[in-house]
């Protein structure tokens, strides 16, 4: 999963991180966000980009948070507490016969 994350521009020297699991936090690792220069900067926040390894256990669900360390202190971006979630669903071959109907696979059915 790749993701980006923009953080106030506090101070020169600052560290991004994302803490993730995929097994609801039995265990968790951490992976460093590097700092991205191109796009427009607006002189206010620093772009961060990240890489979480995401494996055969992505089924399960991944929750993950984001760490700022910057001036001494650390800051935390949890989704308030809920953490970000993303669930994913194992995939299944398509059927071979008739064409399927291209909404049976949508999340949400609108009547």
């Amino acid at each position: 999963l790749r993701g980006a994350v923009r953080v106030l521009n506090l101070a020169y020297e600052k560290a991004v991180s994302v803490r993730y699991t995929l097994n609801r936090w039995a265990s968790c690792a951490e992976v460093a966000a590097a700092y991205q220069s191109a796009g427009p900067a607006d002189g206010l926040t620093d772009r961060f980009v990240f890489l979480l390894p995401l494996g055969a256990g992505a089924e399960a669900g991944l929750e993950f948070a984001i760490r700022y360390r910057v001036a001494g202190a650390e800051y935390w971006d949890n989704n308030e507490g809920a953490n970000y979630r993303l669930r994913g669903r194992q995939r299944v071959p398509p059927v071979t016969g008739l064409p399927q109907d291209p909404d049976s696979t949508a999340w949400i059915h609108f009547i």
